[in-house]
């Protein structure tokens, strides 16, 4: 299961469907709507505003598309949903391009602006969903097949979680949950999984099987028993970039706690996920606008805290050091060094007010925070944003 190349596919779809639809529209315009128009088809394709359109347009409908999270979670789509999600991206690009591009053409009427909004909107749409339907549906075939299937762990093995996997198993279109294995919940009245699954150990080690075993989906089936175990595997859970689904019997627990959606009919899927993808994209490119101005701004007092650390002390003049980020990726954060050389030889230390590990340069960099401008390319480069929870080392945590 290739996510890099399912989303190659529906971004190849829309960038062809969207240079198609401009296309059909720039001919629309031209022997429709324009009254001066009276040249012959060979004239169109001299036109540099055609290209500028076919080959322009479909990489800033791409951009709308992102910003809607169209292309998060590639290989679980409805096709009904994405029928609404289409249309509203489809009137908002159709809105923005009518308002900067086709305002000041030249018309018989204004009646003829209302028809170049209903032309490009009629011929946009249709031709994006019908490609999105069609790799949609032969995906979904796969899935529903057994072709395509996401990993996925079983919480519980007692009488709900049995329950749960034998209606899964069962169904004549399968859901897409390919199972590697089970986890109990501590509390084990008859394991009624063990021959069907393998046992992967306790929840407690779910983080460790979910890195493991690239496990993408985590279903909880627990008998009233167990639920008191329901606080610490969603704290084991949390961090990890996977679909947390539930069995009816906690539904009582989890409601009002977490915003909660259908699906299949055995499952409830538990949304962890607070922001909209729409919101995340935003923060993002705050992110980028920021640290790239700050840097520039920042850049002579870059090269004199540089020269400082240099002059200050023997070592090198940043510090990297290795922190967990978001669903628990490591990545090297970058920072001035502000300590002596092999400072932490002796393993990880909490610095302290009178650390006498800090050189004098790096007590006034700590008093100015300077010590901290090459954060600003680890946010550029993605690994840590502006705004959110300080990225901790591994020893910490």
């Amino acid at each position: 299961m290739n996510k890099n190349l399912q989303i190659a596919k529906y971004i190849t779809a829309d960038y062809i469907t969207a240079a198609i639809a401009w296309a059909l529209f720039f001919l629309y315009r031209k022997y429709y709507v324009d009254p001066w128009f009276v040249e012959k088809a060979s004239a169109i394709l001299r036109d540099r505003n055609f290209y500028y359109g076919v080959f322009g347009l479909p990489v800033l409908w791409i951009g709308l598309y992102a910003i809607s999270g169209y292309y998060r979670k590639i290989y679980r789509k409805s096709r009904l949903k994405e029928l609404g999600q289409t249309l509203a991206t489809t009137a908002i690009g159709v809105l923005v391009i009518f308002f900067t591009l086709l305002l000041d053409d030249i018309i018989r009427s204004y009646k003829s602006y209302y028809q170049s909004f209903l032309v490009l909107f009629s011929l946009h749409f249709s031709l994006t969903y019908l490609a999105r339907f069609i790799i949609t549906t032969i995906t979904n075939s796969k899935i529903h097949r057994r072709i395509i299937g996401f990993n996925t762990v079983l919480v519980g093995c007692n009488g709900n979680a049995f329950r749960v996997y034998q209606d899964i198993e069962n169904q004549p279109l399968s859901p897409g949950n390919k199972f590697v294995g089970f986890v109990d919940a501590g509390v084990v009245e008859k394991n009624m999984l063990e021959p069907y699954l393998p046992h992967l150990g306790s929840y407690k080690e779910l983080k460790r099987i979910i890195e493991e075993y690239k496990v993408e989906e985590v279903i909880i089936a627990f008998e009233r028993s167990e639920l008191n175990a329901i606080d610490p595997i969603m704290t084991e859970i949390e961090g990890s970039n996977v679909v947390i689904k539930i069995a009816p019997v906690m539904q009582d627990i989890l409601l009002g706690t977490v915003r909660t959606s259908s699906i299949y009919s055995p499952l409830i899927e538990i949304s962890t996920d607070l922001m909209p993808a729409w919101q995340k994209v935003i923060k993002r490119m705050m992110d980028i606008v920021i640290s790239a101005i700050a840097i520039v701004i920042l850049s002579p007092v870059f090269i004199f805290t540089a020269f400082m650390v240099k002059r200050s002390s023997p070592g090198p003049i940043l510090f990297r050091q290795e922190r967990v980020g978001l669903h628990g990726r490591k990545f090297k954060m970058i920072k001035f060094r502000s300590m002596y050389a092999d400072a932490e030889k002796a393993g990880p230390q909490l610095s302290s007010k009178n650390d006498p590990r800090v050189t004098p340069w790096g007590r006034i960099m700590r008093q100015y925070r300077l010590d901290e401008i090459p954060q600003f390319f680890t946010v550029l480069k993605g690994d840590m944003s502006l705004v959110g929870p300080r990225p901790e080392r591994q020893f910490y945590i």
